[in-house]
């Protein structure tokens, strides 16, 4: 059930139906048991997986990287079922605070959408607000020194993917827990999930920034494959969005178009939930671009429109 990794680390992968279909969660040995970091999404069949570990491992206390329903979904079961204490960063307990208001959160999404043109249908999203009601047993912040088994590991702030997201690395090993702040074989989805129109782009090549500063032989990241060589890596997946903006900012050399049109334009014709994170890391790929000054956006009854700054733009 267990892979190991190293001499005190274990992954244990979380499959599911829907969405990214599995989860990298990783057990940490220690004195007073295993450290889990992060849990799949709550549904039946990681409840099943996770009660066969129980039965075999002491389970010391639950840390996650991040509150995406991916990797906090049974933190609230572990917690109430299994009395295993749950920490989370500052800025992870703010994001829980906003996902309990369900009702906010698509209220927020709709009008994003709406805005940059696209139809509500596949941005649609359930109600996941039950996961997020419980009260964390303890909280970490930026550059905190946090025992994960018997290490201390620095908890590192990488914003892009989620606002709230961490990574943890112990410098005597050189293994980063990254997360879903880099994966091996394709970009993380730099979205807005909760319908806050912000630059988590900004956000993110700041983090990738962040993560040169650290030596590290073994990154392990929340989904697929392991990561031996992190620069290499982050270089490329900064490029593949450099690219994408390049080939956004080629899509309006004609004609200025809304993030929905764009996204068709870049992506081909909207396939189902796919296309809901096409959208967001093209909305959020524009949203970067603007700031940067590099294109121009215009209110045209209601709806945003991108173009280059030649075109002439007059709001309403």
């Amino acid at each position: 059930m267990l892979e190991q990794i190293t001499d005190d680390i274990y992954c244990l992968v979380v499959r599911f139906k829907g969405a990214m279909g599995e989860v990298n969660s990783y057990l940490i040995k220690g004195d007073y048991g295993y450290t889990v970091i992060d849990t799949g999404i709550y549904a039946s069949e990681t409840k099943e997986l996770w009660e066969r570990v129980f039965k075999n491992y002491k389970i010391e206390k639950l840390v996650l990287t991040h509150t995406h329903e991916d990797h906090i979904g049974l933190a609230r079961w572990f917690q109430e079922i299994y009395k295993i204490p749950v920490y989370v960063s500052k800025r992870g307990y703010e994001e829980m605070c906003k996902g309990r208001d369900t009702k906010a959160r698509k209220s927020r999404i709709k009008e994003l959408i709406k805005k940059h043109g696209a139809p509500p249908i596949p941005l649609k999203i359930k109600d996941e607000s039950s996961i997020y009601k419980f009260e964390p047993d303890g909280f970490f912040c930026d550059n905190d020194e946090i025992t994960l088994g018997n290490r201390s590991y620095q908890a590192i702030w990488t914003p892009g993917h989620a606002p709230d997201h961490y990574c943890f690395y112990q410098p005597d090993t050189e293994i980063m827990i990254i997360g879903d702040h880099v994966l091996n074989h394709l970009s993380p989805v730099i979205g807005l999930w909760m319908g806050e129109e912000l630059n988590p782009m900004e956000d993110y090549f700041y983090a990738l920034d962040v993560l040169k500063k650290y030596p590290v032989r073994l990154a392990l990241p929340g989904h697929g494959d392991m990561i031996k060589h992190l620069d290499e890596r982050v270089t490329d997946i900064s490029n593949r969005h450099e690219k994408r903006m390049e080939q956004l900012i080629e899509i309006m050399e004609h004609e200025e178009m809304t993030a929905f049109k764009l996204t068709s334009k870049a992506y081909g014709p909207m396939k189902s939930l796919a296309f809901a994170s096409q959208f967001m890391a093209t909305l959020t790929r524009l949203i970067y671009l603007e700031k940067q000054s590099k294109i121009k956006v215009k209110t045209k009854k209601g709806k945003s429109y991108y173009g280059l700054p030649a075109k002439a733009f007059i709001s309403d």
